[in-house]
């Protein structure tokens, strides 16, 4: 007998497992029709930027790590992007390098907790990374694997794993010896392998065959793949520069979500992240990405959210050899910071965080006192996007039984890696069909 879900029914999710932070999804049907999807955010608010008003230009490299602990460095090096720019001070070099070899280390790690852990579960039929461990064992000890070493960068270049705290604006206290860094080339070497085997693992895995048409965003820079710094683009020809996002992006609240809703300015929801860095930038992947990328099939047009996950392994490949090539090449630098002397005025930086691009806001006084300050998180970006992706997702699979419906809603959600505790957490899963 064919199983027919009722044409109006309620379907409650209390915890969204293998997320980053704490939520809700509300999922209402009429009459066997889907009336509305909300992705409910429903963690308190972490006032960050209340908690940076009042404090000396030199302290939100450190307060603003304490808003993730997968990705602290995402918000040390946009916060020093734009104290930096305030007080008209670049970065570049050796110095800038450091940056990115510290950056490469976050990326190697939440890519690959994300991969092996959170996502890969999905794929494969497995409640959980344990359940998976114990057919899989090998799998699971090659995604710690590359996660320690994307640890062990932040340590020796960042001061600790978590929450790094060698990091200050215009540099860092200080910068490692080539003899400190050495013994990373090796491990990387190792990793590199086991990334770009784990782009034709994931490629493997069985996708649903959906896409959606949401304008792509991402940081681009002519050189290389854009981390630190740049410019915003789009697929639609958006091409800005980061003091021009507040005019660009506009926040507003809504009523079941303590996190705001970002939309392009008489454009509409967009999208952040690893597919949109991928659509925009493929061609300015380091040669071991680009050819793990072509065996695997991906290339800029790349729409299918559940296909992220290979995007994703790519990025992990591209961290990888990008971080040997810096440790090869690494000359330290002659002084660990430039100086920075404050004053008055406003300063915009962005960099791309491991889900996405995350801009940050300061006004300083003339002797350095921070008067405002404003954070965009890629998830709070996101958050309109994957609400899109929800609806039509569930609106096309109606006829699936409560738990399946369930099952599948919550992995759409995983395609995004959201970071709720940034956006401020995740996930009840509500289907009300009344």
């Amino acid at each position: 007998m064919t199983h027919r879900p009722p044409a109006s029914r309620t379907l409650k999710v209390d915890a969204l497992a293998r997320v980053e932070g704490e939520g809700a999804m509300h999922v209402e049907v009429r009459d066997g029709r889907l009336h509305d999807v909300q992705l409910r955010i429903y963690e308190p608010p972490r006032f960050f930027e209340a908690f940076l008003r009042g404090r000396r230009f030199t302290e939100p490299a450190d307060i603003t790590a304490r808003i993730c602990g997968i990705c602290p460095v995402a918000y040390q090096m946009s916060a020093c992007a734009a104290v930096e720019d305030a007080c008209g001070v670049t970065v570049d070099g050796p110095l800038r390098d450091l940056r990115r070899l510290l950056y490469c280390g976050e990326w190697i790690e939440s890519h690959a907790l994300h991969l092996y852990l959170l996502h890969a579960p999905d794929f494969l039929g497995y409640e959980n990374a344990i359940a998976l461990a114990a057919d899989h064992r090998d799998r699971v000890t090659a995604g710690l694997d590359l996660k320690k070493v994307g640890n062990e960068i932040l340590e020796v270049v960042g001061g600790r794993a978590i929450h790094p705290v060698n990091v200050k604006i215009g540099g860092f206290y200080r910068v490692p010896t080539p003899t400190e860094l050495r013994p990373l080339a090796e491990r990387l070497r190792t990793a590199l392998d086991t990334a770009i085997d784990t782009v034709a693992w994931v490629a493997g895995f069985e996708f649903p065959e959906v896409g959606h048409a949401l304008e792509l965003v991402a940081l681009s820079h002519p050189t290389e793949y854009a981390v630190v710094g740049g410019r915003l683009r789009s697929t639609e020809g958006l091409d800005i520069a980061s003091h021009e996002f507040a005019d660009r992006v506009v926040e507003s609240h809504v009523e079941h979500s303590t996190a705001l809703h970002a939309h392009l300015l008489e454009r509409g929801e967009y999208l952040v992240g690893p597919m949109a860095r991928f659509a925009l930038n493929a061609d300015r992947l380091g040669p071991e990405a680009a050819a793990a990328a072509a065996a695997a099939g991906l290339d800029p047009s790349e729409r299918n959210p559940f296909r992220s996950i290979v995007v994703r392994a790519v990025e992990l490949v591209q961290a990888c050899s990008e971080a040997l090539r810096i440790i090869e090449g690494y000359e330290r630098p002659d002084r660990p910071a430039v100086e920075v002397t404050p004053r008055a005025g406003v300063g915009t930086g962005w960099t791309e965080a491991p889900r996405g691009t995350l801009w940050h806001r300061y006004e300083l006084d003339d002797d350095g006192t921070i008067l405002d300050a404003t954070i965009v998180p890629p998830t709070s970006q996101n958050q309109p996007a994957i609400e899109h992706d929800l609806f039509h997702f569930v609106e096309g699979n109606l006829h699936l039984d409560d738990d399946e419906l369930r099952r599948r809603s919550e992995q759409v959600i995983r395609n995004y890696d959201p970071c709720i505790s940034c956006a401020t957490h995740f996930l009840d899963l509500t289907v009300d069909r009344s």
